[in-house]
C-alpha cells in the first residue's frame, strides 16, 4: 500500500511498537472526547517533530509506469493507524488481530471484538475499558434513530437499486439539517446511523414489509434490534462483530479512503466525504470484488461438488481462466485473500469456532488461495499475483 514505508517511518521516529506495551496503553475512565482532547495535541507535535527532522528524507522514485498506471507502490502517504503486511497481515497501531483479539473488550456475554472497541483503539491509539466500550455503544444507539424524511427517502427506492446506490444516496443526504458542525460529532453520528440505514435497505431489497424493532439503546451496534433483519443467529452475529471490526481500518491509500479525504479536504462534511467513499467503494475492482468472487466461489462449490482438492481447484481455474473476465476474478479473489493473510476474519473465527473451521466454503476460499497464485503466474496474463509484494 502507498503509505506503508512512510507510515513505519513516522512511528519509528515518534512511535513505541504498542505489542511491548500492552499493560500499559489501557485507558482511563475518560470519554472519546476526553481522551482525544489528550491525544490529538501529543500527534500534531509528533508531525511537527516528524516535519522538522525528516522534511528532507527521500523515499522513493517516481518512475514512468507510475504514472501512467497509478501510484501503486509509491510511498505517498502518511498513515499510522493501520500497516497493512503482505506476510503477517494487518495490525492495528501495531496490534496484530490476535493481539486485538486478547485484548479489545467484547460485547457483554460475547466472544469477538465489537467495532467500537476497533474504533476506540483507531482514533486514540488505546486500548479501552469495558465501560468505555459500553458507554460508545450506548453513545452510538442514542444517535442512531433515522429522521423521517430518511426513512421516507430510502423507502422511496425501486429495491431493484443496488443497496450500495440505496446507502450513499441517504448517507449524503443526512447533511440535510446543516452545513458543518464539528468533525467528530458528525462522525459519531454518521456511525451511529448506518445499522439502521443497512437494516432499512437490506429489508426493502431482500425481506419487504418486515418489521424494524426499535433501537435498545443498552446493546452494541452489532446487535441492536434494528439489526435483527439481517444477523440471525449468535453465531453470525459474533462473526459480524469481527468481520466489521477488522475492516475499520486498512492503510489509507485504498481507493474509497482516498476517495473521502479528497473529498474531505474541500470542507466538505464527513457525510459527503463518506458517500463519495461509498460510491468509489462499489466498483468492482474494489469493494464490489468481495460481492463477485463470492458468486464466483459459491459456482465453483457448485462445479467440484464435494470434490474439493488442489488439484480439481487447479483443474478448474484452467479451465475457467481462458476468457480474461475470469482470469481477472481468479486475481480478485487472490488481492482479497492477501489483504489479510495469516489474519483473516474466516481464519481468525475459524481458529476458535468448528461450525467455521468446518465451513465447506470457508475450505473452498482457502485451498483457492493456495493455488492460484502459481495459476496466474503459469497463465502468463498477470504480472504479480502478490499485488502486495
Amino acid at each position: 500500500m502507498l503509505s506503508r514505508s512512510a507510515s513505519a517511518l513516522s512511528r519509528t521516529a515518534c512511535l513505541p511498537r504498542a505489542p511491548q506495551r500492552l499493560a500499559q496503553r489501557f485507558a482511563s475512565t475518560k470519554s472519546l472526547r476526553e481522551t482525544l482532547q489528550e491525544v490529538i495535541p501529543a500527534k500534531q507535535e509528533q508531525l511537527k517533530k516528524l516535519k522538522a527532522e525528516h522534511s528532507q528524507a527521500v523515499l522513493g522514485e517516481v518512475k514512468v509506469e507510475n504514472v501512467i498506471g497509478g501510484m501503486r507502490g509509491l510511498k505517498a502517504m502518511l498513515w499510522e493507524a493501520s500497516v497493512l503486511d503482505p506476510i503477517e497481515g494487518i495490525r492495528f497501531h501495531g496490534l496484530s488481530i490476535p493481539d486485538c483479539q486478547k485484548v479489545l473488550p467484547p460485547a457483554p456475554g460475547g466472544k469477538e471484538i465489537i467495532p467500537e472497541s476497533m474504533l476506540w483503539l483507531l482514533l486514540t491509539g488505546q486500548v479501552p475499558t469495558p465501560e468505555q466500550t459500553a458507554g460508545l455503544s450506548r453513545e452510538f444507539a442514542e444517535k442512531g434513530e433515522l429522521p423521517k424524511f430518511i426513512e421516507e427517502l430510502i423507502d422511496s427506492f425501486p429495491k431493484t437499486l443496488h443497496p450500495m446506490t440505496q446507502l450513499g444516496m441517504a448517507v449524503a443526504a443526512l447533511n440535510h439539517d446543516k452545513y458543518w458542525t464539528h468533525t467528530l460529532e458528525d462522525c459519531i453520528n454518521l456511525i451511529a446511523r448506518l445499522p439502521a440505514l443497512a437494516a432499512r435497505i437490506y429489508r426493502n431489497v431482500y425481506n419487504p414489509g418486515a418489521e424494524l424493532p426499535a433501537i435498545n439503546k443498552d446493546l452494541d451496534l452489532e446487535t441492536i434490534p434494528i439489526f435483527s433483519v439481517m444477523a440471525t443467529t449468535r453465531v453470525w452475529t459474533e462473526y459480524l462483530r469481527l468481520y466489521i471490526a477488522l475492516h475499520g481500518d486498512h492503510e489509507g491509500g485504498n481507493a474509497s479512503a482516498h476517495t473521502a479525504h479528497l473529498v474531505g479536504s474541500t470542507l466538505s462534511d464527513p457525510y459527503l466525504s463518506y458517500s463519495a467513499a461509498l460510491f468509489a467503494l462499489a466498483g468492482p475492482l474494489h469493494g464490489l470484488a468481495n460481492q463477485e468472487v463470492l458468486r464466483w466461489q459459491l459456482s465453483m462449490q457448485k462445479e467440484l461438488g464435494n470434490d474439493i482438492t488442489h488439484e480439481r481447484i487447479k483443474e478448474y481455474l484452467w479451465e475457467d481462466s481462458q476468457e480474461r473476465s475470469s482470469c481477472s476474478r481468479v486475481m480478485d479473489t487472490v488481492f482479497c485473500a492477501i489483504l489479510t493473510h495469516g489474519s483473516s476474519p474466516s481464519k481468525s473465527s475459524a481458529e476458535t469456532r468448528p461450525e467455521l473451521k468446518s465451513s465447506p466454503i470457508i475450505d473452498l476460499v482457502n485451498k483457492t488461495f493456495q493455488v492460484a497464485p502459481d495459476v496466474l503466474k503459469e497463465h502468463g496474463k498477470t504480472k504479480n499475483p502478490y499485488p502486495k509484494r
